[in-house]
C-alpha cells in the first residue's frame, strides 16, 4: 500500500485519479483545480508528508492549508482516520501500478499482481519511516476492518470478478467473501516481521492464496 520515497512510473498518475474520484463524490475541486482547499488536498498533502517520510501532524497540517484545526478535523475527521485515508489511498495506488505489469489471466494474473503488489509494501521507505516511529498504530490500521482493508477488499473483488467474467477463474466462494480472505492472508504473512514473526513470508502467502484461486482438480 506504500511507495518508495523516490515515486516509480504510474505513481502521480494512480493517486491524481483516486484524488479526482473521491473529488467527484465529495465536491471538493482542489485535485483538479477549483477550490484551493478542502478534505481532497488535505488528503494530498496528508500524502505528501507521508511519502517525504515525515510525521503528519494535525496542527501543521492545518497552518499548511491555510485552515484551522477544527475545520481540518471537520474535513477528515481525526488523526487516526486522516492516516487511514493516507493508507487507503497508498493501496489502491500500489496495487494500480502493481497491475501494469502483469500479463496473463485468472489466477496466474491475480498471484503475479498480489506477489508484486506485497513485494512493493515490504520495500517500501515510507512503511519503514512509518512504522519506526508508530508500529502499533500502523498495525491496528492495516490489519484491522477500516478503510485500508475496505479499499483492499474491494478492489481485490472487482479483480476477481473481472477475471471470472472474462471465464478465466472460477471460485468456490463469494466474490467478496474471497476477496476478504486473501486481503488477510495477506495481511497476516505480509505483516509477520510486525506481528512477532522474523520476516515477511510473501511465497507463503501465496502459496495459500493459490489454494483458493484454484478449485480442487484445476491444472496448475
Amino acid at each position: 500500500m506504500l511507495f518508495p520515497s523516490a515515486e516509480p512510473a504510474g505513481l502521480c498518475d494512480a493517486l491524481r485519479v483516486s484524488r479526482v474520484r473521491r473529488a467527484s463524490v465529495t465536491g471538493d475541486r482542489s485535485a483538479g483545480g477549483g477550490r484551493a482547499a478542502g478534505p481532497d488536498a488535505a488528503v494530498a498533502a496528508a500524502i505528501a508528508h507521508y511519502l517525504a517520510g515525515d510525521p503528519i501532524d494535525m496542527s501543521a497540517l492545518a497552518a499548511e492549508l491555510g485552515v484551522g484545526r477544527a475545520t481540518l478535523y471537520r474535513w477528515v475527521g481525526g488523526r487516526e482516520q486522516l492516516l487511514g485515508t493516507v493508507l487507503a489511498e497508498m493501496t489502491e495506488a500500489t496495487y494500480r501500478v502493481a497491475l501494469r505489469e502483469v500479463r496473463g489471466s485468472g489466477p496466474e494474473r491475480l498471484l503475479d499482481a498480489l506477489d508484486r503488489f506485497m513485494r512493493a509494501v515490504v520495500d517500501a521507505a515510507p512503511l519503514k519511516a512509518f512504522t519506526e516511529r508508530e508500529p502499533r498504530l500502523f498495525v491496528r490500521l492495516a490489519t484491522t476492518p477500516g478503510p485500508v482493508e475496505e479499499r483492499a477488499i474491494a478492489l481485490l473483488t472487482r479483480e476477481l470478478q473481472r477475471e471470472i467474467d472474462r471465464g478465466a477463474l472460477r471460485v468456490a466462494l463469494p466474490t467478496r467473501t474471497l476477496a476478504q480472505a486473501i486481503v488477510r492472508i495477506s495481511d497476516s504473512f505480509m505483516y509477520a516481521h510486525y506481528l512477532g514473526g522474523g520476516e515477511p513470508e510473501i511465497e507463503t502467502a501465496l502459496e495459500v492464496i493459490e489454494l483458493l484461486l484454484r478449485p480442487s482438480g484445476d491444472a496448475a
